[in-house]
């Protein structure tokens, strides 16, 4: 198979000229540099114009025994998953074995009315039922190591209170997934695997696809594992019978390649159904959401120019995945990894600035990797030094989710005065992050000052009144949990109300970076390129977003001039 690879590889250069090898080179040595630096470690493959230009593993599948990550390695997909998910519910549509806009009580009878009568095929597919995910309720992390029957995951979250009137907004929710895999399964009398098999993986031929039953020996099957600085552990085991419909699937870049140029026919539906997949039913975010897909718009490399994508991104225990298409011209960019959470979306970007010949920006080594590295050979005192000389480096990268990272190997390692240090330094260096504040907390009460810890936390607090962890952690300390209360007046927070613009915008393509400011039943809300929020106020001038913990200080002391600070580090100026 290596040697059919090289021969195409040959003839796509003869045919296509020396610009398409400097393009494969090019990809190469971006995805290589990201492998050297300990930011990617899985398979790749590139398409161009419905061919395959480049396809290559790095790092390794499985690390104990040294075994290398190949195109044909098989990952778990964890929320590509979705779309095959939805791919199945539309050829029962197409048919009519089910209906959209049914609700779920249609096909369920036993599901609970309250929600069943409500909830439709529409908006499990299009994350809008309001049915809370299961994911995120606080029995999850137990449910890991069990197996579940669908039915037994369905009746978590059946008698749930719905989080808001279906349809009314985009919510992400596994739950919605897990109960179309549990009609499917109702209306086909298979299980899910079987019926992806015969109606999804048999007719593409993609052979080294499934449904990944963790008992199962499963060959060229990757292991996963999560980083700490620039150490490898094995990830928390989870049962795959867990995420099931919403997440269960396992692949490989080749057949998910496989999967996409199926996609421009009607092999597996008819277009008229197929369309709907790609369909922008809601707004998510700055995107919007289809039925598995998520549709927008994305960079080429570093430039202003933006391209039509259809993409989606997953995580699950160990893995991280991104399936990109842009379909102007059947371009495919997929990135499977299995050391947890790599910057597959700047990978993507830069590529496809590569492929049209833009400008793209290239990998730098980690503040966080280095530092560990500093502390593990030489100290803290060695560390602090460094990190003073290579924090504002052109040559590094200083992210805040990388030094948390490190700072918990370090304290789940008990080593909580590493941590510590390590957590110091994030929260100076991204003081509008609740998670900074808290995780220094944690670590400060493990080295035994509480009187440090409550003060942390209550600032994680301040930045985020709903950071349950930062709650729990006070209440076991016996400090009172209550909110600061907003000081802002209805009067003069509509002075905030308007558009406001980027002033020192962080790249070039973020110069006409806007958000609307709007007051809605009484509620300060935000509109950031189509990403609604509310703001909770958390003292004069001060907000903070629920959904992220994002800060956000206005200075209004001159009406005719009104700023505003984001995350302590972005300035923005009103201008209507």
């Amino acid at each position: 198979m290596k040697n059919l690879y090289l021969l195409f590889v040959t003839v796509f250069f003869l045919t296509n000229g020396i610009n398409a090898q400097t393009k494969i080179e090019k990809i190469d040595q971006l995805v290589s540099k990201y492998a050297e630096y300990g930011q990617f470690n899985g398979s790749v493959l590139v398409a161009e114009k419905g061919e395959v230009i480049y396809k290559k593993g790095f790092g390794f599948a499985n690390v104990e025994w040294s075994i290398p990550n190949q195109p044909d390695t098989k990952h778990r997909l964890a929320s590509i998953t979705k779309q095959f998910t939805a791919m199945l519910i539309l050829q029962l549509a197409a048919e009519n074995k089910i209906k959209l806009h049914d609700p779920v009580s249609t096909y369920l009878p036993d599901y609970p009315k309250k929600t069943g009568d409500i909830v439709t095929i529409h908006h499990l597919l299009t994350h809008t039922s309001g049915i809370p995910s299961y994911t995120s309720m606080s029995l999850y992390r137990d449910m890991m190591a069990k197996t579940y029957s669908p039915e037994e995951i369905v009746r978590l979250f059946a008698d749930s209170t719905l989080e808001f009137t279906p349809g009314e907004r985009f919510q992400y929710s596994n739950s919605g997934y897990v109960l179309l895999g549990y009609i499917l399964e109702k209306l086909t009398g298979q299980s899910y695997m079987d019926v992806l098999q015969s109606r999804i993986f048999a007719p593409l031929k993609m052979n080294n696809s499934g449904y990944d039953v963790t008992s199962s020996v499963i060959r060229n099957r990757a292991s996963g594992y999560d980083r700490f600085g620039n150490e490898l552990r094995n990830t928390y085991f989870l049962d795959m019978s867990v995420p099931f419909a919403a997440g269960g699937i396992y692949s490989t870049v080749e057949d998910l390649y496989l999967w996409d140029q199926a996609l421009y026919t009607d092999v597996l539906l008819p277009s008229s159904f197929r369309d709907l997949l790609f369909e922008k039913h809601i707004a998510s975010g700055q995107n919007d959401y289809g039925y598995g897909w998520e549709m927008g718009k994305m960079p080429l490399g570093n430039t202003l120019e933006q391209v039509e994508t259809i993409s989606h991104s997953g995580g699950i225990n160990g893995f991280n995945t991104l399936i990109t298409r842009i379909p102007v011209d059947k371009t495919l960019i997929v990135f499977l990894n299995n050391t947890g959470g790599a910057p597959l979306s700047d990978m993507t970007i830069a590529i496809a600035g590569i492929l049209k010949n833009k400008t793209y920006a290239i990998p730098r080594k980690s503040v966080a990797n280095s530092l560990s590295d500093v502390i593990e050979k030489k100290g803290i005192d060695a560390a602090r030094l460094h990190y003073t000389k290579i924090k504002d480096s052109r040559d590094y990268d200083l992210l805040e989710l990388e030094m948390n990272s490190v700072g918990y190997s370090f304290l789940q390692s008990g080593r909580p005065k590493e941590a510590v240090f390590v957590f110091k330094l994030n929260v100076d260096a991204f003081p509008g992050s609740f998670n900074t504040y808290d995780s220094y907390g944690e670590a400060l009460l493990a080295l035994g000052d509480t009187i440090e810890s409550i003060r942390n936390y209550k600032k994680s607090l301040e930045l985020n009144p709903g950071n349950e962890y930062g709650l729990k952690a006070l209440k076991s300390l016996g400090i009172s949990t209550d909110a600061p209360p907003g000081v802002m007046s209805q009067e003069e927070m509509m002075l905030l109300e308007g558009e406001y613009l980027v002033t020192d915008p962080p790249r070039e393509a973020d110069k006409e970076w806007r958000i609307m400011f709007k007051i809605v039943n009484g509620e300060l809300t935000g509109n950031d390129r189509g990403y609604r929020y509310k703001l909770i106020p958390v003292g004069k001038n001060e907000f903070v977003n629920p959904d992220d913990g994002a800060s956000l200080v206005f200075n209004s002391i001159d009406e005719k001039t009104i700023t505003l600070t984001l995350l302590e580090k972005f300035k923005f100026k009103k201008v209507m």
